[in-house]
């Protein structure tokens, strides 16, 4: 089998597009809710602007190119692996003399006039492991020692190195992204639930160990009774969407953004959307996410192979749980986390490795799995396999379905 050209098939648009409808809604959002503290930090209400611009131009290269390479090279065993050592060490760099810490989380790296989060990309890089090692255990994938274990070492020495900084918000997200891969590719649903009940009580040790999770759970069961102190930061953002009603108080008219709510242009953009925006403009952000998130699902379905499949299924995911995470935290439903909103928040690692994602994805959906046709050349192996199985032979086993039922797998996980 081999693939036909890519001009065959087109790129996802209805993804693109809502893509490029959430980084310009998030321009004009970070600009609202930066300008008032860029004018006095800064002495340019555009400063946050330009930068966040500058991020969105780059990052829109790199999905157009990403669009058009082969996501096929992620099967390359030595490849995957350099990045995927190469994003640990960035995290663990963050606490030499290149870091930079800020408020007592050590999670960046300064480069001159430009941070780096070497999070950001460990978590599509985890993403990229994972698919490419579930594809080739595939055979074993309901064994313990082969097809589960494994799959946790590698994620668990991740999230030990994310709560160095600390990070706990991105530890539960590489937690449940794992999870979530292990059980689309078929992995024994006991299995699954024992790892979660063991983790159950290392979370607990790790919430109530430290004080200041502690004051954080605290804050969440009961805002308004700490607003002066750890409730502050969450108070003032349930203020800001009380005030904003159904429709808002207008673009440009909220008052939280004046030096009230700390982080209004990353972690709690949120509010910001929600005071000036309303009801009606949180409704329409999570429409744009949720057509985002379902895109993705949707060229996970239609993927040639298993790999691409779950490369899909895993970038989607990914975006539905920092998404829920950070509207659930600034609307006082979870407690407060470091995670921000995708192509919405500001932060350039992440805008950049999101739209890189995104032009994942996009080259995924160019492959769909209807267009595959033989090979007309005796012994030809088609230039997509050639990419694919070198060194290590047809990786593209195509599943029963390349996305089970949940029934099937719930059926198949309690034998």
């Amino acid at each position: 089998m081999h693939e036909a050209d890519d001009q065959v098939c087109g790129m996802d648009k209805v993804l693109f597009i809502a893509v490029v409808l959430l980084v310009s809604f998030g321009l004009v959002m970070v600009y609202s809710a930066s300008s008032v503290m860029a004018d006095k930090m800064m002495g340019s209400s555009t400063y946050f602007l330009v930068r966040q611009s500058m991020y969105a131009f780059l990052g829109l290269v790199l999905m157009l190119v990403m669009s058009r390479v082969n996501y096929h090279i992620f099967q390359n065993g030595r490849l995957i692996w350099f990045l995927l050592i190469a994003s640990l060490v960035g995290i663990l760099a963050c606490h030499t003399p290149l870091g930079l810490t800020i408020k007592g989380a050590a999670r960046w790296i300064s480069a001159g006039p430009v941070t780096i989060q070497p999070a950001e990309a460990a978590k599509v890089m985890l993403v990229m492991w994972l698919s490419y090692s579930l594809v080739k255990k595939s055979p074993r994938i309901k064994t313990f020692s082969i097809g589960f274990l494994p799959h946790l070492i590698i994620p668990g020495i991740f999230m030990m190195a994310c709560m160095t900084q600390p990070d706990f918000g991105t530890t539960v997200v590489l937690a449940l992204l794992t999870f979530s891969l292990l059980f689309i590719a078929g992995a024994k649903l006991g299995y699954i639930m024992l790892a979660g009940i063991v983790a159950a009580p290392i979370v607990w040790f790790l919430i109530a160990g430290s004080a200041y999770r502690l004051a954080r759970v605290s804050a969440f069961m009961d805002p308004l009774a700490t607003r002066f102190t750890t409730g502050y930061q969450l108070s003032q953002s349930l203020f800001g969407y009380a005030a904003g009603g159904k429709s808002g108080v207008g673009l440009g008219d909220g008052l939280q953004k004046l030096l009230f709510l700390p982080e209004a242009h990353n972690d709690f953009i949120g509010a910001i959307i929600g005071e000036e925006l309303g009801v009606y403009g949180i409704w329409a952000l999570l429409l744009i996410i949720a057509v985002v998130v379902g895109r993705g699902f949707v060229i996970g379905i239609r993927a040639r192979d298993e790999f691409g499949m779950l490369i899909a299924f895993g970038i989607s995911i990914l975006f539905a749980l920092q998404s829920l995470a950070n509207l659930g935290v600034s609307m006082g439903l979870l407690p407060t986390k470091g995670l921000n909103l995708p192509f919405v928040s500001y932060g350039g690692s992440a805008l950049l490795i999101s739209m890189t994602s995104v032009g994942i994805l996009l080259n995924i959906s160019r492959r769909p799995k209807m267009i595959a046709i033989a090979d007309p050349l005796p012994g030809g192996g088609g230039a997509d396999e050639e990419e694919a199985g070198k060194g290590q032979g047809n990786q593209r086993r195509r599943t029963s379905q390349n996305v089970r039922s949940s029934a099937d797998h719930l059926e198949r996980g309690s034998r």
